[in-house]
């Protein structure tokens, strides 16, 4: 249960809640005393401690119905304190609590967090229907936010160099008598990020986990999406939709090359002539295909290296990285392997878990 419980804590970070190592500590200790068997306890016992700020509170919700199940969460538990005390007493000397007809008619706790912990570590391409729709809520989720930078603009701030503006407008509201000298530093903001979703036949098994991980990155800022496959098309306004499968409704209207070819170097040579003017420059961007190329290699290769010199970094994701004896050996794979800068699985809710950490910069950190 408490790996579960973990595993629940790396989703809520993919949402983007702040569930650090010492709100994750202060949540495995609650469910430890309230005991995890009721979805009441762990519900507030994570929202108590793992919720920093208002935004999280709507994040919590989406991640707790996707990872426990969609059933409605508990009731607040009644704010009484001998009636806590006392269903403490009770379960210490009978081992056992009672429980509503919806809880006891529902899967335990440990089961639920079990299948959606091992769910996170399944291959998109051997996942059961029941476990896709799962699998659909989790993504939906999800956050995205590109590393950061600092701009031009500068904000208040107590440390950094002295505002003179601020600090004279200070002084004339004092009549100009000394007054505290006010400060400000540049202000920092995530780079924009770009996603390559590969459409193509091969990657058919997980181009609509890719997608769908794709639409919730759109809600981020900054965030920008193609899908390649023997076309290059732009697919962002589409996945605006706030419904998931409205999104990927408009999407399959809109993306004419599905399951068909594949021509990488082509493509990215597309993709740059487009963004010259600003797309993929200071971006990140993230390639997330299986590297299978139709065209020439040293087209794609030669395209890869451009795309490096313009990108603030380039991430390529591969689903096929993560099975065993696998080797970049494909003649794709390998002409564009020598410009990416972070090579990484993309097979799993757990592997894309660990392609936002990349994209936000934490292997760098």
């Amino acid at each position: 249960m408490d790996a579960a419980l973990l595993g629940f804590g790396r989703a809520l970070r993919a949402a983007g809640v702040d569930a650090s190592a010492e709100r994750m500590h202060a949540f495995l200790r609650a469910v430890d005393v309230l005991g995890p068997a009721r979805r009441t306890d762990v519900y507030w016992a994570g929202r108590l401690t793992l919720c920093g700020e208002r935004d999280d509170l709507e994040r919590y919700e989406r991640v707790f119905a996707a990872y426990f199940g969609s059933g409605e969460p508990a009731a607040r538990p009644l704010p009484v304190a001998p009636a806590v005390r006392l269903r403490g007493v009770a379960r210490d000397a009978a081992g056992a609590r009672t429980t509503t007809r919806r809880e006891a008619e529902a899967p335990p706790m440990a089961a639920l967090a079990g299948s959606a912990e091992v769910l996170r570590h399944r291959d998109f391409a051997q996942l059961s229907a029941d476990e896709r729709v799962q699998l659909d809520r989790l993504l939906a989720a999800f956050a995205l936010r590109g590393e950061t930078r600092r701009s031009a603009r500068r904000r208040s701030a107590r440390r950094g160099g002295v505002d003179p503006r601020r600090t004279v407008r200070e002084l004339l509201r004092h009549g100009g008598e000394p007054a505290r000298l006010l400060r400000h530093a540049r202000a920092e903001r995530p780079r924009r990020v770009v996603l390559l979703v590969d459409v193509s036949g091969s990657m058919a098994p997980y181009a609509d986990a890719l997608l769908r991980f794709a639409h919730a990155a759109v809600r981020g800022p900054r965030t920008e999406v193609f899908t390649i496959g023997t076309r290059l098309t732009r697919v962002t306004r589409e996945l605006s939709h706030r419904d998931p499968d409205l999104a990927m409704a408009a999407v399959s209207a809109a993306v004419p090359d599905w399951r068909g070819g594949t021509r990488l170097g082509a493509l990215v040579r597309e993709f740059l002539d487009w963004g010259q003017r600003g797309m993929a420059r200071g971006a990140v961007v993230v390639v997330l295909s299986d590297g299978w190329e139709r065209g020439d290699p040293e087209l794609l290769a030669a395209q890869m290296r451009r795309l490096r010199r313009l990108a603030h970094r380039v991430i390529w994701a591969n689903p096929r990285k993560a099975r065993p004896g696998y080797a970049p050996l494909a003649a794709g794979m390998a002409a564009a392997l020598p410009s990416v800068d972070a090579f990484v699985e993309g097979h799993s809710l757990a592997a894309l878990e660990s392609l936002a950490a990349v994209v936000r910069g934490a292997d760098r950190a």
